[in-house]
Parts: structure tokens; sequence; C-alpha cells
């Protein structure tokens, strides 16, 4: 296990963290995403897929449990766990076989069925305090994610919170998505 601990202040570094972790999670990564409402986890998602799809804006699947996104270099699966019941119910969603496949696997509210994730996935934990400020940790639970933590904690040089505090992009739509509701 590795981990790290960065401070972001606004969406230019949450769009810095998105497109670092974007160029360096394995293919097949299962990323474990926790945080209150409003922490920001659709949004680092949404920063993700700008540089891995580079087509639209992610919706919060809060309502729509799964949204495929499955144009760009990678596919992305976006999961959101906040309105299921049990671990039964998630395990209907089949999430195994995204788990197993070549894409990049979100999962919001990740905390609330752990035993659903697989021994070897990326944890990112985002603490919200104050207005804006967010403490994003991360951790990796296997050695796939050695890199991806290493170089998250080398651009920690940078000083997360000093990035110029500038809107991202605003990306077009899919146009290749599956949704399913609960």
């Amino acid at each position: 296990m590795i981990s790290t601990t960065i401070e972001i202040s606004n969406l230019s570094a949450t769009d810095r963290l998105g497109r670092l972790l974007a160029e360096s999670l394995p293919n097949g990564s299962v990323v474990a995403l926790i945080g209150t409402l409003g922490a920001g986890k659709t949004t680092l998602v949404q920063a993700i897929a700008k540089y891995v799809c580079a087509e639209d804006i992610v919706a919060s699947p809060t309502f729509v449990l799964l949204h495929e996104y499955t144009t760009g270099s990678r596919p992305i699966y976006h999961f959101d766990a906040y309105r299921l019941e049990s671990e039964a119910e998630f395990r209907c969603l089949s999430p195994d076989d995204y788990f197993e496949d070549t894409g990049l696997t979100f999962i919001e509210w990740a905390d609330k069925f752990p035993a659903i994730l697989p021994a070897h996935h990326l944890e990112i934990r985002i603490e919200l305090f104050g207005s804006s400020q967010r403490q994003v940790h991360i951790t990796g639970f296997g050695s796939e994610y050695e890199a991806v933590i290493r170089l998250i904690s080398g651009a920690e040089k940078i000083q997360w919170n000093t990035i110029e505090n500038t809107d991202m992009a605003t990306p077009t739509r899919f146009t290749n998505r599956r949704k399913f509701f609960h």
C-alpha cells in the first residue's frame, strides 16, 4: 500500500489532478471515490474524462446508477452507490464485469460496500474544509498504483493551491453512452 495527500482549492487544481490520473492510471483500474455530498467526486471524474474521452460532460450518476462512456482512448464506467441499499443491489449491476475490463471504473460512495471492491484498487478520499479547500487522500492498493502515487507526489512540488483558477474546458457531448437506472 502506498499513499499521498494533497490539498486543492480550485477547479484548475482538480483539472490538473484529473489529467495526471488520466495519463497514469493503468488499463483496468478501479477507483473508489469517497467523500461527502459536494466534496468533488463527480468533478474529479469529469476532469479525468476530459483527458480520456475529450468529448463530454460526465453527469453525476446519482439517479442513474451507472454511466458507460465508451468513446475516446479508453472506456469509463462511472458507478454511484449512494442510493443503493445493499451489497446485493450493487452486485445486480455486475460490477465484476467492469472490474475485469480494460477501461477505467469509478465508484462514488465506494465506502458503503467495501467488500465489493477488488483487492487491487485506488482509493481517493476527498475531504472538504473551508469554503473551497479540499484535502485529497490517495491510496493505492496494489503495485500497479505505485507509479500513479509517485507521479502525483512528485507533482506536489508544483504547489497544488497556487494553480491559477480557471474553469475547465467545456467538452462536447458523448455519442455512445448507456445508462442503468435504479
